[in-house]
């Protein structure tokens, strides 16, 4: 897995990021980024400025599995 240079965060550089499905329109959207190695979530309404959550992309299909399964509580 390609770390950035902290060694600790999973790289986003190849990453192809999308808006949600649930966005609305208005700028204040979620993202979605894939890359051969990770995975990442982050919110546009701060721009340039948006922090990016990071997951590999071990932890990110995980966690898609288990909305797909329902085993997520409420």
């Amino acid at each position: 897995m390609a770390l950035e240079g902290d060694g600790m965060t999973p790289n986003l550089t190849e990453a192809r990021w999308r808006k949600s499905t649930r966005s609305n329109g208005s700028g204040a959207c979620v993202d979605v980024g894939i890359a051969p190695s990770a995975a990442g979530v982050r919110d546009t309404k701060l721009g340039e400025d948006t922090p990016t959550l990071t997951f590999t992309r071990s932890q990110w299909d995980s966690f898609l599995d288990a909305i797909k399964s329902d085993r997520l509580g409420d």
